[in-house]
């Protein structure tokens, strides 16, 4: 897995993705890396908005790349959540992408990023 601040100083080409269930953001290096949550039964984690523009951080340097989370108790079930959000910059504009994950408190609500070996 990789930290999201390893898109600090890239320029991004494109950004490709279901944008639900993950991102793919390629970069003008030649490198590719994936947001995305692997599901399992008793969870669901997805984005649940993007506010900005996406394109705002294609053909501009990423100033700021960062992530901030915050879990807690549903208070029904025994259920959990987590709201994770990746807070971007380029001169452009900035971005925020949100994603909401609960599930019955056994599993993982998380996101993964790391770099991704694509075929574009």
């Amino acid at each position: 897995m990789a930290n999201i601040d390893v898109l600090v100083g890239k320029t991004l080409t494109k950004i490709g993705g279901d944008r639900e269930y993950e991102l793919y953001f390629y970069t003008d290096d030649g490198e590719c890396y994936r947001m995305y949550h692997d599901q399992c039964c008793c969870e669901t984690v997805s984005i649940e908005d993007i506010c900005g523009d996406l394109d705002d951080m294609i053909g501009a340097p990423i100033q700021l790349a960062e992530e901030v989370s915050e879990s807690g108790d549903d208070g029904e079930w025994g259920g959990t959540f987590t709201w994770t959000f990746y807070k971007f910059a380029t001169a452009k504009g900035y971005v925020t992408i949100r994603w909401y994950g609960s599930s019955n408190g056994h599993y993982s609500e998380s996101v993964e990023f790391e770099r991704w070996e694509a075929a574009e």
